[in-house]
């Protein structure tokens, strides 16, 4: 049993300390079906019960466990919200890689799979086009999303007031000249989005560079990811856009048909 007295100065929590702490209790409270009380974390990862209290609180306030009626504490939603994204994005890039390259061997051009994390599209998987020019990506780039292909294709069908909110916190910042920066202006183009049906980087996050990206659907309408080729203005002139465009619709779609998805409300 600790005392919680005689902690010392020196054994005072770090910052590091109480986040190993933290990743410790959702450990051990994730293998008890039944739960533990704040006794029990507090024996099992040999810890004062004040520090253990404390840090439960701090959990428990930003829903990663729950207390039950009977004062033991279980995971809360945001854990197993957290896991199913993250299975999530094993599963559909395990889908979408032949579709990848399916579609990089038919347009000849660099392939990417992208997921939205927060306010930043992020890249999860890529295909390199078999020709000399190589586009500067990587898998784990974050990108803008009012800058890109990809980008504006997973942020289209989230509530207004999400975008409108990312937005004013994070900006849109003008990454080239061509970047659209006013709020109404993109608004305006994730409409576009919605009815054409992909988007486009139109030199937009880097000049010279040409993107198209369409969403990928999963059970019950939601966006699961992204995906989009890159090239350059050269290899996909404006007049190629809409022959591009349906080559990237069409495998969104058969990625979408294995997470589960039916057409029945969006084209």
């Amino acid at each position: 049993m600790y005392d919680d007295s005689v902690v010392t100065r020196s054994e005072k929590e770090t910052p590091a300390t109480a986040v190993e702490r933290a990743l410790g209790i959702l450990e051990a409270v994730a293998q008890r079906s039944g739960g533990m009380s704040n006794a029990d974390i507090s024996r099992r990862l040999e810890i004062p019960k004040s520090s253990a209290s404390y840090i439960l609180r701090a959990l428990e306030k930003n829903g990663y466990v729950r207390r039950g009626e009977d004062g033991r504490y279980h995971l809360g939603l945001k854990v197993l919200n957290l896991s199913r994204h993250a299975l999530a994005g094993i599963d559909v890039r395990e889908i979408a890689l032949p579709v990848m390259r399916d579609l990089m061997h038919r347009s000849q051009l660099t392939v990417h799979l992208a997921i939205l994390d927060g306010d930043e599209a992020v890249y999860i998987e890529k295909v390199d086009s078999p020709g000399f020019i190589k586009m500067d990506t990587w898998v784990g780039k974050r990108m803008e999303i009012h800058t890109t292909g990809v980008g504006k294709a997973l942020i289209a069908y989230e509530p207004e007031e999400k975008v409108h909110r990312i937005a004013q916190e994070r900006g849109l910042r003008k990454v080239t000249p061509k970047s659209i920066t006013a709020v109404q202006r993109f608004m305006k183009e994730l409409e576009h989005v919605r009815e054409v049906g992909y988007g486009i980087d139109d030199e937009e996050n880097s000049l010279g560079v040409r993107c198209l990206g369409a969403p990928i659907f999963g059970e019950g309408d939601r966006v699961e990811a992204a995906i989009g080729v890159s090239a350059t203005v050269n290899q996909v002139p404006r007049e190629a856009v809409p022959r591009y465009s349906e080559m990237v619709k069409e495998a969104a779609r058969k990625i979408s048909a294995q997470l589960g998805w039916r057409p029945h409300l969006h084209r």
